[in-house]
């Protein structure tokens, strides 16, 4: 058999044991990850494979269904946490620009913060929110599918070291106080203080299979879709059309779009490069 045969044997071999994998993990736990970007989703897999010393993802796959401590290990590496708070300052500061204006006329606000990761950006909105007098009407719904990341999101402790990067985002989003007033440093962390969760309820949900569960004014869900098929990128843009309430604001990170979807015409842009988008009809 040719090398190059030979090769394309042993990626059809891979497709499968990761089909198998995933499918096996969407059956036994309820999690569905078949939909994700395969490129990605190798890595993380293989990332796992050899963090359990494991030499195929068949073997994977019996270590999974077998042992929950090892799936909850490989779910904190198919969840995607790079966050930062205040991440992208432009995109804060068009939400305050372009978006808040609007938020002003509601006498009560749901805001959905799809895919929190570890709070970040949840605390970052809720910051934002309070500088513009709208927070105390105000409710967060901040979800994720990971409950270890969610626990983590609810204690609001950073570490300290990133402090100083925050408040120089905080200040290139148009942050209009001190940024170090809304923690208190305990050790090597810094707590967010409790007045910032006071509106926030941290949730699981799974966006691959989960329905809406209210309709909002606001829907946040940056850099999460990147890594979806384009399959799953258009079931969950269903499920976002279908959970904003009209004339509601849907932002989505630099490199997602509403292009090419069903709901395109739907909506109208308040900033094509910030991706936010207001639904029409």
């Amino acid at each position: 058999m040719a090398i190059e045969d030979l090769a394309r044997a042993g990626d059809d071999l891979e497709r499968i044991e990761v089909q198998l994998l995933l499918e096996a993990i969407y059956r036994h736990y309820g999690f569905d990850f078949r939909g994700y970007a395969l490129g990605s989703l190798k890595r993380r897999l293989w990332r796992r494979a050899y963090g359990e010393k494991l030499e195929t993802l068949s073997a994977l796959q019996d270590r999974v269904l077998h042992d929950p401590a090892v799936m909850e290990r490989l779910l904190l590496d198919l969840s995607i946490n790079v966050t930062a708070m205040f991440r992208d300052p432009t995109f804060f500061r068009a939400f305050r620009e372009k978006v808040v204006p609007a938020l002003r006329t509601y006498p009560f606000l749901r805001i959905w913060n799809a895919g929190c990761s570890t709070g970040e950006e949840t605390y970052s909105l809720a910051i934002l929110l309070k500088e513009e007098g709208l927070y105390d009407r105000t409710r967060i719904y901040a979800t994720d599918i990971n409950d270890r990341v969610l626990e983590r999101a609810r204690e609001g402790r950073f570490p300290l070291e990133k402090m100083r990067e925050y408040t120089e985002n905080y200040l290139k989003a148009g942050g209009n106080d001190e940024f170090s007033r809304y923690y208190t440093v305990e050790g090597n962390e810094a707590r967010f203080t409790q007045e910032l969760c006071s509106q926030v309820v941290f949730a699981q949900h799974n966006l691959v299979s989960d329905a809406p569960f209210n309709e909002f004014n606001v829907l946040v869900c940056r850099n999460v879709m990147i890594y979806f098929g384009k399959t799953l990128q258009d079931r969950v843009h269903d499920l976002f059309y279908d959970s904003l309430e009209t004339f509601g604001i849907l932002a989505l990170g630099h490199k997602e779009s509403i292009k090419f979807t069903q709901h395109e015409e739907r909506y109208e842009a308040l900033d094509v490069q910030e991706k936010l988008y207001r639904k029409i009809s």
